[in-house]
């Protein structure tokens, strides 16, 4: 495992990607606006949302380059076929670095100091962070279901156009990044990502019916994490900047 360093090199394009639905009462602006700053360009895939959340895009992300892409009616059902389309329509762009990250997935603020000195490092072709599963504004989850934050993950990666991108054909819980992009060399990068996908009440249990309708039999997930998402009296940490 190699982690953060600094190396002198041509300044990079970063292009993010991204899935969004029905977000306009959620984190979406909030991402937004704290990731344009240093973006070059956008896509971002509307998965049939009945809000504005594809105005709330365009609004926020003007003057960047923006590729909307509309769904008519949500593919999440088929999850690898929804990230298929965005990763095509991601490296249809042309695109040098890619950040995946959802609507309600903040990286800190630091980060946005050291996103172009760590581009400019041109050994990895992936930077891995932590990801923290928020279960209120101010605190998140850790317990023996819920310890994302305890390990790296790949959420940044250099396109690389030759590479056999190849995906793991799960209709849930099939990666946001092809499966063969483990195989890159990567660095580990300090910087946390807040998820607030399950900072409310109302997300937890809208998401446990989803995985209830669409896994039930916990095929492709773990039905103990399945079944702790409604727990009254989770472990909670207190986020600390």
């Amino acid at each position: 495992m190699k982690f953060f360093a600094l190396r002198g090199c041509a300044m990079s394009k970063l292009t993010l990607s991204m899935v969004v639905k029905n977000e306009s009462h959620r984190y979406l602006s909030k991402a937004l606006l704290q990731h344009r700053d240093w973006i070059d360009e956008a896509v971002i895939i509307d998965d049939g949302s009945t809000d504005n959340t594809s105005e709330i895009c365009e609004e926020l992300l003007s003057g960047i380059p923006l590729h909307l892409i509309r769904n008519p009616e949500s593919r999440f059902a088929n999850e690898v076929q929804l990230r298929k389309q965005q990763w095509e329509a991601t490296v249809q762009t042309n695109p040098e670095w890619i950040l995946n990250l959802d609507g309600d997935e903040l990286l800190e603020d630091q980060f946005a100091h050291q996103v172009r000195d760590l581009l400019s490092h041109c050994e990895q072709d992936a930077i891995y962070f932590r990801l923290y599963d928020m279960w209120s504004e101010t605190s998140y989850r850790d317990d023996a279901y819920w310890s994302a934050h305890h390990y790296y993950r790949p959420f940044l990666i250099r396109y690389k156009p030759d590479f056999p991108y190849l995906w793991k054909e799960t209709p849930q819980h099939c990666g946001r990044f092809p499966a063969t992009i483990n195989q890159f060399s990567y660095l580990c990068h300090p910087a946390r990502i807040k998820h607030f996908g399950w900072a409310k009440p109302e997300d937890r249990i809208e998401k446990y019916e989803r995985y209830m309708r669409l896994d039930p039999n916990a095929q492709y997930g773990w039905k103990e994490q399945y079944d702790s998402i409604l727990d009254e009296h989770p472990n909670l940490v207190t986020w600390e900047e």
